[in-house]
């Protein structure tokens, strides 16, 4: 492994270490009702987004609020010695995918059938800290300093 490749590999694994991802496969609800409660959380901070999904009324947001607090708890286990307060946490990314359709058949009048699609839907979240990030900004700025 060469010295570049290296110091890549260590840059990839010290920015996994600043996010948390939880993810929720196979969550019996259409994605598009999914996707109308994560455009509510996309980008705001942590403590805000469980508020908001604690007092939204749709289906998808309970599941949501489960999944948030499930990377909330990894980011503390890869974080021991930080404070969630003091890190800033908010929702860096949140994406809702299509899972499986299950396709079951409705009896209709004259012995026809009509298709009902029963959808779901795949979460990520990821949370980011934006005091971690100013921290490497400032670092990034004073080697930078240095060099010169």
């Amino acid at each position: 492994m060469g010295v570049k490749s290296r110091t890549r590999a260590e840059n990839r694994k010290e920015a996994k270490k600043k996010t948390a991802v939880a993810s929720l496969q196979n969550n019996p609800t259409s994605p598009r009702k999914a996707r109308l409660v994560a455009d509510l959380i996309r980008g705001k901070r942590v403590e805000l987004a469980l508020n908001i999904l604690k007092n939204t009324s749709k289906q998808p947001s309970e599941k949501m609020r489960k999944l948030l607090l499930s990377a909330i708890s990894n980011w503390q286990l890869k974080n021991e010695g930080l404070r969630i307060e003091d890190a800033d946490l908010f929702v860096q990314e949140i994406k809702v995918d299509v899972g499986r359709t299950l396709k079951r058949i409705n009896t209709a009048p004259q012995g026809r059938a009509h298709r009902i699609r029963k959808r779901s839907n795949h979460i990520t979240i990821t949370l980011g800290s934006k005091s971690l990030q100013v921290e490497e900004n400032v670092e990034k700025e004073t080697k930078e300093s240095n060099k010169e």
